[in-house]
């Protein structure tokens, strides 16, 4: 066990457990920084309710939130850290994981501080619905992100994160990754956002649109294209798409100012949870803890 507070062994392991050759093209980090994403982004500024204090996700009020769908593989990764350093809270955990691996993968240097606490129940986890809805258009994002305190700009510079990862179809119901380097930190969602052609996939799920010019079929949402349809938000898809510093810059600082969301640093103890399965499965309900047995 390491010594109470000490962030830097508990960085060092987080980039150990980064390379993952049997899961999403053999990265852990785009599903680490789309847990620390999800962990913050229920926050509501006028009741001052969800974000990254608490790390509801542990229990099935929050962590079945459809949104949340393949998380839990994510917090599995995390499982032998927890053990290592069993001081750190859960929430103060997920968020220096999803830092750790934005720059792991090539991106910016993203603020951080400790000081996130863990339900110990569900009862202040936050209602379902907060999080974004890939399916929706541009009102949809401004609803999601201007109940959180985000503009415009800031809306933008956070969903450079899917140049990372990809969508599964068993999970979110969409398939396939936004670029052909989905564990690279990058401008290409951008560039792809604004140089393509992007035509709707013929297939039995939801409405997805599609290209295939770099010799691999790439895939973005309805909310994707959403940035690209609207006047606001177009010039700084643009912005974005030349100019990497640019970029780099505000997303780190939008996305330091969303894991900041609804931290209630020292008005109540630091309380760390006890660790949770190592098997991914459905998240415990209430007080319980619910592992099962399920495939990588």
């Amino acid at each position: 066990m390491s010594r109470a507070g000490d962030y830097e062994a508990v960085k060092q392991d987080i980039l150990a457990i980064i390379d993952q050759p049997d899961y999403d093209d053999g990265s852990a980090g785009p599903v680490l920084v789309r847990l620390a994403w999800h962990s913050a982004g229920t926050y509501d500024i006028k009741t001052d309710t969800g974000g990254s204090d608490g790390a509801g996700m542990r229990y099935e009020a929050e962590g079945g939130d459809p949104a949340n769908a393949g998380l839990q593989y994510a917090r599995v990764f995390l499982e032998p850290i927890k053990a290592k350093h069993p001081w750190i809270s859960y929430a103060d955990l997920w968020t220096l994981a999803g830092v750790t691996a934005v720059k792991a993968m090539g991106g910016p240097d993203v603020a951080w501080a400790p000081g996130r606490s863990d339900f110990a129940d569900d009862s202040k986890c936050p209602p379902r619905g907060r999080l974004p809805d890939a399916a929706l258009a541009a009102d949809h994002l401004r609803d999601v992100f201007y109940r959180m305190g985000f503009n415009d700009q800031e809306i933008v510079a956070l969903s450079g994160a899917h140049s990372l990862g990809r969508c599964h179809s068993d999970r979110s119901g969409f398939e396939g990754p936004w670029s052909v380097s989905p564990t690279r930190f990058s401008t290409q969602y951008y560039k792809m956002l604004t140089k393509f052609e992007w035509v709707p996939k013929k297939w039995d799920g939801p409405i997805q649109y599609r290209n295939d010019d770099l010799g691999e079929e790439l895939m973005m949402l309805p909310t994707d294209l959403a940035l690209i349809g609207d006047a606001s938000f177009r010039p700084h898809v643009e912005a974005y798409a030349e100019d990497r510093d640019l970029f780099f810059e505000d997303f780190a600082k939008a996305f330091a100012k969303l894991l900041e969301l609804g931290v209630k640093r020292g008005q109540r103890k630091y309380e760390s949870a006890p660790k949770k399965s190592d098997s991914p499965g459905a998240p415990g309900k209430g007080k319980a803890i619910v592992p099962a047995k399920a495939k990588l």
